[in-house]
């Protein structure tokens, strides 16, 4: 499974609207691959350590976005350690890019760089990352993310850099997995129905077709439809033929008024 944890205070104060979600589903379904579960949380390092404690042992492929920055507010790479029981360090190859990254500023701003300067001392606490993780690079500013037991993620939370970075991730280090979240949905409109009544059609299909999901999408006030309801179903395409033809004979039986889209 591919799950998301995207933290930060700001998203859950809504004084940012989170955008990490509809993208990271649309960089995984360009990929045919499908997303399992998406969790929210802010700058709390208890539950940040929590959340990610959780990722490291389920298994899945986890992104997480936010908080690895070297302000106050950023607690991920720390959290991250506890998580994974072991220390931080500066990373040799993420030292070697943050350098070459101020080194690049110094020279746009037509200053002398400085090793020593505090900013370049700040810039390289983004290069203290739990000992042993890999990085993940960043076309964006050179300054890398990390990745822990060669499935749990870090990016920043910023869009222009999180999101390539995520591309470049699920290209070179999850291919393997590209095609199988492909999923095929059908579904049609069942007007002035109450999903009670279909209920138990449903659950035959589901229990029939297994493991093809039905899916139900009621409208009360639909401009034009009225009353009604997306019904339909969804899985691998050789299962969804024949859940989807099930479905339309038993809608059909019990009298439905359904009309495709």
């Amino acid at each position: 499974m591919i799950g998301l944890i995207i933290i930060g205070d700001e998203i859950l104060s809504g004084r940012r609207q989170d955008k990490h979600l509809v993208k990271a589903i649309e960089l995984l379904s360009e990929r045919g691959m499908a997303l399992s579960w998406a969790r929210y949380v802010g700058d709390d390092p208890d539950r940040i350590t929590a959340e990610l404690s959780a990722a490291l042992a389920s298994g899945d492929v986890v992104f997480s976005f936010g908080g690895i920055g070297a302000t106050p507010d950023d607690h991920t790479r720390a959290c991250a350690g506890r998580a994974a029981g072991v220390e931080l360090a500066l990373h040799l190859q993420a030292k070697e890019l943050i350098l070459g990254r101020c080194q690049a500023i110094a020279r746009e701003e037509g200053v002398e760089f400085d090793p020593a300067s505090a900013d370049t001392l700040r810039r390289l606490e983004m290069g203290v990352i739990p000992v042993g993780a890999d990085i993940i690079p960043n076309p964006y500013n050179q300054i890398p993310g990390f990745s822990l037991a060669g499935r749990v993620h870090f990016l920043p939370g910023f869009p222009v850099m999180a999101w390539p970075m995520m591309a470049w991730v699920l290209d070179h280090w999850h291919a393997a997995l590209h095609g199988q979240g492909r999923l095929e949905e059908r579904s049609v409109i069942v007007q002035g129905a109450m999903e009670s009544h279909l209920t138990p059609l449903m659950l035959e299909i589901e229990a029939r077709y297994a493991p093809v999901k039905v899916f139900s999408l009621p409208s009360v006030d639909h401009p034009e439809l009225g009353r009604h309801i997306d019904l339909g179903v969804k899985g691998a395409a050789n299962e969804v033929e024949h859940a989807f033809a099930a479905l339309i004979e038993g809608l059909n039986k019990i009298g439905a008024r359904i009309c495709t889209k």
